[in-house]
């Protein structure tokens, strides 16, 4: 009885969080609009949301670590294993800029998907050839604006605790555009958020752990094969 009451404390909790932040996003979506083309003030927003919702539920404990290797002023692909949604929660820990890579079917679900619109996230239709040269077309503008752009190169959440086999755009990226990789690992998200169930019954670590750079400042358009599998080797 105490873990279904606790379960759902957290879910409103956490309805409730996206709720405001959506309100403090639109806000400052209207009235920053002119100085704030890149939505780096709403994006920022995202910052103690991520506190709260971390910090209110009692089931997670969550580490960060290498925060020292992000440099602000520069922009980044970065690249990170992907294990749930709540990896979504655990990159705005890094308080950087970034824009997302996501699947459409994220942005149509109701205030969660708002937010992303206000963000100016990338959106992906998978399948899709136009909507793939858009996504990549996007990414290097944004890149060039000096924000970053994360992608999750498995394209899916991994079903086990090994990764799945990286896909090579977010490589040939970084490459074109010459920006660094920025590697970030995430473990302990796999359980963190229930799986066929709405009730929290474990506790579960969690850890986000930026990783040092890897400059591609040097390399050819062809070495993208090197740098992805440099890429995933820090990352296992």
């Amino acid at each position: 009885m105490k873990q279904s009451i606790q379960s759902v404390v957290i879910w409103a909790v956490g309805i409730t969080l996206v709720i405001i932040l959506f309100l403090v996003m639109a806000f400052l979506s209207i009235i920053l609009y002119p100085f704030d083309r890149k939505r780096k003030i709403v994006h920022a927003q995202c910052f103690w949301w991520t506190d709260a919702v971390t910090a209110l539920n009692p089931y997670w404990d969550v580490k960060v670590g290498g925060l020292e290797n992000i440099d602000h002023q520069k922009a980044y692909v970065v690249v990170s294993n992907h294990q749930s949604l709540a990896d979504i929660v655990l990159m705005y820990k890094t308080r950087m800029q970034f824009k997302w890579i996501a699947k459409d079917s994220l942005f149509k679900i109701p205030v969660l998907g708002w937010n992303m619109l206000l963000a100016r996230h990338i959106r992906l239709r998978r399948g899709n050839f136009s909507s793939i040269k858009k996504v990549y077309k996007e990414s290097g503008e944004w890149l060039r604006e000096r924000v970053s752009v994360v992608f999750f190169p498995e394209g899916t959440r991994s079903d086990n605790d090994g990764m799945g086999e990286f896909q090579n755009g977010a490589f040939k990226l970084a490459i074109k555009e010459k920006v660094p990789i920025l590697p970030v690992l995430i473990e302990g998200t796999k359980n963190a958020i229930p799986k066929g169930s709405w009730r929290f019954t474990t506790k579960t670590s969690c850890m986000i752990k930026v990783l040092p750079p890897i400059e591609t400042s040097g390399l050819l358009s062809c070495d993208f094969i090197r740098l992805r599998e440099l890429t995933k080797a820090q990352l296992s």
